[in-house]
Parts: structure tokens; C-alpha cells; sequence
């Protein structure tokens, strides 16, 4: 009969509802009264959620012997492996506790364990009846329907809880268990949510929480070189906070980024997981997929992949829930391989094995719902109302696990066994201190165990587990991380498996040699936004996917300084072969064997040669007529010019040094200075003289050869100053000059070692010789009207105006070429080249004649009479009022009256002009 409440309770403690929900009036009973198993199976279901074993401490139970039911029912189909292989895990435990004398001596463990259906609102419904005996009972306001009061049986006191499995149980039932103090501790439960010790005080586990699972993952990611991956996970605390922490992971330290995160919904729509994967391929790049889902959902996706002929596409990176576990790849392997999962640390334990093989239907009655694990493991059915109405065979009863079916042991198995053992444990260490030589229960334990203080012990707790790991507990209730991370892999054999390939203690250790993947290359599969960079181009990120970039190749003279920038090397440096550092620009000079050098070399020597045929000339011949005509002194005087503006050129090609630059500077100006500073004096002397013959016959002053040659060098010695001016204010020194043949390619790029003369003080440093050069051009066109015959007035002409030419062409070439790369070399050879022709003029016109005639015709150099200033006065008048009238009669009578002239004034002629010289 269902209880009637009445409405006057309301005024009671809201510990009234837990009290209507577990009171009842008969049907209560078998709930709480010791386990039978029927002969009916008639009779099973109800006695089928739940089993319980006597002891003198109980201890509760939570594990997911069936699968979420459809459709609105609770349960649904039997899990072998993660329900029953657990729970008689926990059997298994309790009994070997029983029977060590060391372990809780005089001390039996009980348990009650419960069926969470794989539901957390179930299971909450479940777990009820672990507080039943916590709840004070008051019936004094409830009745049965025929009137008569409540029959209330005395519930099982729980003092710990094993379980649950799902995260989102355990946090459900953890809510409950800590308002009546009981301790829980989980085997499989590893959302980091329950390590929030101020939420979940009373909660602790064995297997490491997915804060842990995430690094690792994390760490896996990183070691492949994946830097784009999307994230799955199922509906839950479980997927949902373990891709939370994987997130938060990868934020923290950088360099994976996520594509996409996708839910699975608890009760997926059909075409769900199609959409997932079609939504999982709008970012193709992202191969990775990191998953966090329960075991149905992992089959449910692979399936979905390879309906949509994406096998070998994904990259799989699972979760402990998929581990290693057999279930969501059967049928599925091919999409499956190469996935990559990681799973507690664990080992198999024979113990178990060998208990698990030897149950049966006889010796295992105390699990209720061993039978239907019966026909589901062996395919047959017992009975007419056995759970399998469709199976062709019967069970005999006689089948044997592990012969007749196959058999592994459960991924989970020595979790359930340690969890059972820390409670075991802390219960020893709690009744030895405060059961001190009392056998069995004493009355501080038996009546009532704190589980506050029971929880101390629990979080103290540190001993060997079933694998020989040692369990222990931080301040959180949290295990240690410790991770096995294997490889599902299809072999040459066609035979699948999963393979160890690493593991995680703290830090990875993955064997990447030991990797096989789908294509059978042994290189890497790839799961990246964009592909690295190459040396020397930097990273452009796109805009709020740090993972994804365009490459940006460093141009000019930048160099990849950073993998996200590029900077300027420094003035004198440019960027190496790979655009990673910069290196030094090399350094050049105007060589002896370059073409640019060559000709005006060649040019030199044969000038100096020629320069110094004629000095010897005219040394060897000093007191001829035809040297002495010539003006001994200022010729050496303009020789020795000559021969500097040939010289200069060594100089100028010449290894820049301080020596070599303080040289340029003082011969730079120096030798054309000589050569018209000479020149000058000498048309100035000219033009003198015969502007003085028109005025009087009185000889101008300073025409004396001594006079000359204090002319000539004092004009020299302007420039000479000029030059100690610009070294006290500038000492000479060299400079490399890197903007001179800084072109636009950094690897032609080349510092020029020069001296420190610049263009204004190359052209102040000419700039006087020109002056001079021009003002003796001027002197020359004045004298051109002197008759040659007179003196050296038309071949000095001549000289000055080719010299001007030249060195018109020489100021748009020099210039003009300021910005080319190659200005060193034309620059030098327009420069020595312009000296070395100025040099030849002056040479050609005014000395190799005299050399010619004295060399070729020694009889024209021969002494003529000479006259008085005034004879050659007389005789320059007469020749230029001959050349006057030579303008205004007709050319036969010009030629007739100046020869006439000419002969009859031979004498003067030649005396004037011996004079003049």
C-alpha cells in the first residue's frame, strides 16, 4: 500500500521528504531484509536494483550495470565490463579484506551496492538509501491507505560510499553524501570540478581528476606538433569540464589553438553526429579532434565518420573513457586507427581474473544481476522468462567465462579494488586509534562513525594498491596523475589492438618511433592552421586565431628578428642568406686589376714616361736656344706640374689610409695648381709687355725670370695653404661608405672604403687650379692677336681652351653619377683620366714641338742676334699694323705686303722673340 501524508506535517524539518520517499508500509521490507536469490525468475526484478552483503560495517556502492534506458525508462541494456566486472571488483575486495588477519582483524566488511543505470537523476534516487538510517523517522502523521501505521525496518547505516563511475553521478550523489557526512570515493569519476574541496569536501578518487588528463592531452598535442584542434564532448560534467580544462590549458600556455568546440547532446536527434562531423569539416585544417565523451557517443561519432567516407581523416585523441576499451571500435576500425587515447595507469590483476573465470550461476547467487550478465556473455537464455526470449539456446548452466566467451578484465577493475582498500585501510588506521586492543567494533565505532574524522583518515591514507602503485591523496582528494597513453593500431596481420606508446607522470614520455599511422608514412600527420614559415618571412596573424597566419617575406635589408617581425639591420650590415641576423656588408675599393683602374694607369705611365723624356730632353739640352726660348725655369716649373697630374692617379687608385689620404689631399690640386700658376704668369707676362709697347717703350717690371718664378709659387703657395687649412680643420682620415652602393638587392650591396673627401671639398680642393685655369684662358684670349712668331701665345691658346673642354665634360660626368652604384669607379677614372688629358694637352702643345726640332732639326736651334726692348717693340707694332691692314685689303695683297714685311724685318722678328722668351 503507497503512504498517506498528512498537511499538518508541513511544519517539519525538510528532512520529512528524504522520510516519505524511503518509509513505506509493507512493500519497504524486501528492499531492506537480507538478499535472496529467486528461483522465479518471475520474482528477480524485484529484488534486481540492488545487492547487499552482510557485515559489521557497510559499505555503499554505485556502478553502472545498465546503460541509460530509452524512451523513458530508466535502464536499458546490461554493461558486462564497465558494470558487472566493477561491482565484482568491489566483491572481490571486500572479500579479501575479510579474510586478512592484518587488515580490519575481528572486522567484517557488508556492502550495499546499487545500480546507477548510467543516469545521474537515478542514480540520485538510488543513493537515497545510503542516508535512510541518518533520516529520524517520525510516523506519528503518516498512514497506510487502510489506516494502520507505518511498518518501519531498520535501513543499513553507510559509512562510506564506492562510486560513482560518471562524473555527473558522482557530483549528483556528492551534493547528497555531504549533507550527512558520508565519505565517497570514486574509481572512475574524473571531472575537475570535484576537486573543489570547498563544494565536494567529503569526495575523494582514485584515478587522477581530467585537470591532469587535459595536460597530458595537452602535452600529446604539442609533442605531435598539432597547433589546430577541435574539441568533443559529451553532454555532462565529464566532456564538458575536461574540454573546459583542456581550453583553459591551451590559453594558459599558448600555441594550440581550437577550432571548433562541439557538444554532444544527452539525447541526440537522428542525423546529430552526420552534423557534427560535417561541422567538424568546415575546418578541415583541424584533424585533431580531442574528445571527452562517454563510450556510446565515441562509437556514435566514428560511426558517423565513416558513413560520410572520412576514415583516416580525423586524428582521434580520446579521453580515459575511451581508453582502451574494445567496445566503441568493434566494426569500426578502420576509421579508429591511429587514434590516440590515454587511460590511467593500471595493471591487470590475475587475482581477479581467476575469481572472475571461476563464477558461475551456482556459486555467485549473491549478485542479482548476474544471470542476465549470463545470457548476454554466453548469447543463450535461462529459463522461459529469461532476459533473451529471442536466443536460440538455452543455458546449461555449465558454460565457463573465459572458455565458452571471451574475456578481458575491465580497464577500471584495480580502481574499484584500491578505492575499496582506501576506505579498508582508513577504517583500520580509525579503529586502531580509537579501538585500541578492543576486538572487533568497540562502541565509539559501532554505534556511531564520524564521518568527518573517518574522511581524515581516508585523505591519510598511503599503501601499495592492487597493481603495486602506491594511493595516496592531496588536500583536494585527488590521486596522483599517472597515465599509460596508447595507440589503436591495425597491424600487417590485419589485427587490431592498442598498443602502449608513452606514458605520463608529470611530464610526457612518448615513443614517436613506435607510432604507426593509416598511410604508413612514419613522418607526423599534420593538424595545423597554416604551415610554419619559412626562414626569413614572418608571421602575419589572422585576427583573433593566433594559430593561423600568412608567411610575410622580410624584404630589403629587414631580417626576421622575431617569429612575428622583421627589423632594419643596422646601417652597416645587411641580411644573411636566410633573412635570420644580419651580417656585415662587405667592404671594397677601387682594386689595381680592375678595367676601371687599368686605363687610367696605363694613360699615367705612358704621361709620366713621356713627362720625363722631355725633362731629360730639355735637361740634356738646357743652354740651346730652343730651351732657353723656352723659359728654363717656369718650364721645369710647369713640367713638374705635369708630372704631378700624372702621379695623382696612383693615388688615387691606391688602398685608402690616413698616409695615402693626406697625400691626395695635397696632390690632388697641387700638380694642376703648378701647371697654370705657370702658365698664368707666363700669358700675364705677355700680355703685359706688349700692352706696355703700345703705351711706351719702357719695360714692364717683374718680367725677369726670377720676378716669374716668385709669381708662380706664390700663386702656388695659396693653394698649399689651403690645404693646411683643411687638415687642421679636418684631419684626414678613411670612412666606408655603405650609402654608395646600398642598392635595392642587399646581397649586391657593398661599403666602399674611400677617403673622407667629399664633393665640396673635392671641388674646393680643384676649385683654385681652376680658377687659374680660367683666368690663363682669359690672359690667352687676349694674346691671342700676337703673331706665333712672337712668342708662346696661341699654342698656351690653344692648351687652355682644349683644358676647358675637358674639364666642362669632366663636372656633368663627376656629378652626374652620384647616385649610380658603380660612382667609385667612374668617378676616380673620369677624375684621373680628366688630370691625365689636361697633362697631355699641356704636354702635345707646348713641349713636344720644342722636343721635335731639337731632337729631329738641331739646325733651327741655333743663337739669332738679339736687340733692344725697343727693336722688339718696334718690330710687334709693325706686325700689328700689319695684321690690322690684313683686315681691310684683299687677301693678295695682304700675303704680298706681309711678306714683304716679314722679310724685311726677319731680324727684328727673331730678336723680338728671343727677347720676349
Amino acid at each position: 500500500m503507497e503512504p498517506q501524508w498528512n498537511p499538518s506535517a508541513s511544519s517539519q524539518s525538510p528532512s520529512i521528504i528524504f522520510l516519505l520517499i524511503a518509509t513505506s508500509c509493507t512493500w519497504l521490507l524486501p528492499l531492506t531484509s537480507p538478499q535472496r536469490i529467486p528461483t522465479d525468475p518471475q520474482a528477480a526484478p524485484e529484488y534486481a536494483h540492488s545487492i547487499r552483503l552482510d557485515g559489521d560495517i557497510i559499505l555503499g556502492g554505485l556502478f553502472p550495470v545498465h546503460s541509460r534506458g530509452d524512451r523513458g525508462t530508466p535502464c536499458g541494456e546490461l554493461k558486462k565490463e564497465k558494470g558487472i566486472h566493477r561491482l565484482e571488483a568491489m566483491m572481490f575486495a571486500i572479500d579479501l579484506i575479510n579474510k586478512d588477519p592484518e587488515l580490519l582483524p575481528n572486522i567484517t566488511l557488508g556492502a550495499r551496492i546499487l545500480d546507477t543505470c548510467s543516469r545521474d537523476t537515478y542514480a540520485l534516487e538510488q543513493s537515497l538509501t545510503f542516508v535512510q538510517a541518518l533520516i529520524e523517522k517520525d510516523g506519528s502523521d503518516v498512514r497506510c491507505a487502510n489506516g494502520d501505521p507505518p511498518i518501519f525496518t531498520k535501513p543499513d547505516k553507510i559509512v562510506g560510499v564506492i562510486g560513482a563511475a560518471a562524473s555527473s553521478v558522482s557530483i549528483m550523489v556528492a551534493n547528497i553524501l555531504r549533507l550527512f557526512k558520508i565519505p565517497q570515493i570514486s574509481y572512475a569519476s574524473t571531472a575537475p570540478e570535484l576537486s573543489d574541496n570547498t563544494r565536494y569536501d567529503f569526495f575523494s578518487r582514485v584515478v587522477p581528476p581530467d585537470s591532469y588528463q587535459a595536460q597530458a592531452m595537452m602535452d600529446i598535442v604539442t609533442a605531435m606538433e598539432w597547433n589546430y584542434v577541435s574539441t568533443l564532448a559529451s553532454e555532462g560534467n565529464y566532456g564538458e569540464s575536461g574540454v573546459e580544462a583542456f581550453v583553459q590549458i591551451s590559453r594558459e600556455t599558448g600555441g594550440v589553438c581550437i577550432a571548433q568546440s562541439l557538444k554532444i547532446p544527452r539525447e541526440p536527434k537522428p542525423g546529430e553526429f552526420d552534423k557534427i562531423i560535417r561541422r567538424l569539416l568546415e575546418t578541415s585544417n583541424a584533424r585533431a579532434i580531442i574528445m571527452f565523451a562517454n563510450e556510446d557517443d565515441i562509437r556514435r561519432v566514428l560511426d558517423a565518420a565513416k558513413r560520410n567516407n572520412q576514415t583516416g581523416h580525423f586524428l582521434w585523441v580520446g579521453s580515459d573513457s575511451w581508453g582502451s576499451k574494445i567496445s566503441p571500435v568493434i566494426g569500426q576500425e578502420r576509421v579508429a586507427e591511429g587514434a590516440i587515447t590515454i587511460l590511467p595507469k593500471r595493471a591487470s590483476v590475475d587475482a581477479f581474473d581467476r575469481y572472475f573465470r571461476s563464477r558461475s550461476l551456482s556459486n555467485n547467487r549473491r549478485n542479482v544481476w548476474f544471470a542476465e550478465f549470463w545470457e548476454e556473455n554466453f548469447n543463450c537464455k535461462l529459463g522461459m522468462h529469461g532476459k533473451r526470449p529471442g536466443s536460440p539456446k538455452k543455458c546449461t548452466g555449465l558454460e565457463k567465462v573465459g572458455r565458452d566467451s571471451s574475456y578481458e578484465q575491465e580497464g577500471k577493475v584495480q580502481f574499484v579494488m584500491d578505492a575499496v582498500y582506501a576506505m579498508a585501510h582508513a577504517l583500520h588506521r580509525m579503529h586502531r586509534e580509537l579501538c585500541y586492543g578492543y576486538p572487533g567494533l568497540c562502541p565509539r565505532m559501532a554505534n556511531n562513525i564520524d564521518g568527518k574524522e573517518l574522511l581524515s583518515y581516508i585523505r591519510a591514507v598511503n599503501f601499495n594498491g592492487s597493481a603495486g602503485t602506491p594511493v595516496v591523496f592531496n588536500e583536494n582528494g585527488d590521486a596522483p596523475g599517472r597515465y599509460d597513453i596508447f595507440q589503436y593500431q591495425i597491424t600487417n596481420r590485419s589485427t587490431a589492438e592498442y598498443r602502449v606508446i608513452g606514458s605520463w607522470t608529470n611530464k610526457l614520455h612518448l615513443k614517436v618511433e613506435a607510432m604507426h599511422w593509416r598511410t604508413g608514412d612514419p613522418s607526423l600527420p599534420a593538424s595545423v592552421c597554416s604551415i610554419p614559415c619559412r626562414a626569413g618571412e614572418r608571421k602575419k596573424v589572422v585576427k583573433g586565431v593566433p594559430c593561423c597566419w600568412h608567411c610575410e617575406r622580410c624584404e630589403g635589408y629587414h631580417y626576421q628578428a622575431s617569429e612575428f617581425t622583421c627589423e632594419l639591420c643596422p646601417y652597416e650590415m645587411r641580411p644573411d642568406t636566410n633573412r635570420t641576423g644580419c651580417v656585415p656588408i662587405p667592404i671594397i675599393k677601387l682594386e689595381w686589376h680592375s678595367p676601371w683602374a687599368i686605363i687610367p694607369v696605363f694613360i699615367s705611365m705612358l704621361g709620366i714616361i713621356a713627362t720625363s723624356f722631355v725633362i731629360v730632353t730639355f735637361v740634356r739640352y738646357n743652354d740651346t736656344p730652343i730651351v732657353r726660348a723656352s723659359g728654363r725655369e717656369m718650364s721645369y716649373v710647369l713640367l713638374t706640374g705635369i708630372f704631378l697630374c700624372y702621379a695623382i692617379t696612383f693615388l688615387m687608385i691606391a688602398a685608402p689610409d690616413v698616409g695615402v689620404c693626406s697625400l691626395r689631399r695635397i696632390f690632388l690640386g697641387l700638380g694642376m695648381c703648378f701647371s697654370y700658376a705657370a702658365l698664368l704668369t707666363k700669358t700675364n707676362r705677355i700680355h703685359r709687355i706688349f700692352e706696355q709697347g703700345k703705351k711706351s717703350v719702357t719695360a714692364p717690371r717683374f718680367i725677369s725670370p726670377a720676378s716669374q718664378l716668385v709669381i708662380t709659387f706664390s700663386l702656388i703657395s695659396v693653394q698649399l695653404l689651403g690645404v693646411f687649412v683643411w687638415f687642421a680643420v679636418d684631419p684626414p682620415h678613411t670612412v666606408v661608405d655603405y650609402g654608395e652602393q646600398r642598392t635595392q638587392d642587399p646581397s649586391a650591396a657593398r661599403g666602399v672604403l674611400k677617403c673622407d673627401i667629399s664633393d665640396l671639398s673635392l671641388i674646393c680642393s680643384l676649385g683654385y687650379s681652376i680658377l687659374l685655369m680660367v683666368t690663363c684662358t682669359v690672359y690667352a684670349i687676349k694674346t691671342r692677336g700676337v703673331p706665333e712668331t712672337f712668342n708662346e701665345a696661341k699654342p698656351i691658346g690653344f692648351t687652355m681652351y682644349t683644358t676647358c673642354i675637358i674639364w666642362l665634360a669632366f663636372i656633368p660626368i663627376f656629378f652626374g653619377t652620384s647616385q649610380s652604384a658603380e660612382r667609385m669607379y667612374i668617378q676616380t677614372t673620369t677624375l684621373t683620366i680628366s688630370l691625365s688629358l689636361s697633362a697631355s694637352v699641356s704636354l702635345g702643345m707646348l713641349y713636344m714641338p720644342k722636343v721635335y726640332i731639337i731632337l729631329f732639326h738641331p739646325e733651327q736651334n741655333v743663337p739669332k742676334r738679339k736687340r733692344s726692348f725697343k727693336a722688339i717693340v718696334t718690330a710687334a707694332t709693325m706686325s700689328g699694323k700689319l695684321t690690322q691692314k690684313g683686315g681691310d685689303r684683299p687677301n693678295g695683297e695682304v700675303k704680298t705686303e706681309l711678306c714683304e714685311s716679314m722679310e724685311t724685318n726677319s731680324d727684328s722678328v727673331h730678336m723680338a722673340r728671343s727677347g720676349l722668351k
